[in-house]
């Protein structure tokens, strides 16, 4: 997935990557999607709850050797 906007997070934990992910969403365009790179297990429950709650949306989590790649649209303002 092509992503406009990406953060790394890589070695952070809970709750450090969906904090930056909430500053780095707001710098965004409506319609932009962000891709989140994280070593943190529990951002694959996360990041699909904090899109709920915030109302972006959850496009899809990518993981391999450990590494995860999740990705949100920024859905409003």
């Amino acid at each position: 997935m092509r992503a406009d906007v990406k953060l790394d997070c890589y070695g952070l934990l809970c709750p450090m990557p969906i904090i930056q992910t909430a500053v780095k969403i707001k710098g965004m365009k409506v319609g932009e999607i962000l891709e989140v790179t994280s070593t943190d297990e529990g951002i694959r429950g996360d990041m699909p709850a904090w899109c709920k709650m915030t109302g972006h949306e959850f496009l899809g989590l990518e993981e391999e050797a450990g590494v995860y790649r999740v990705y949100v649209r920024k859905a409003k303002e």
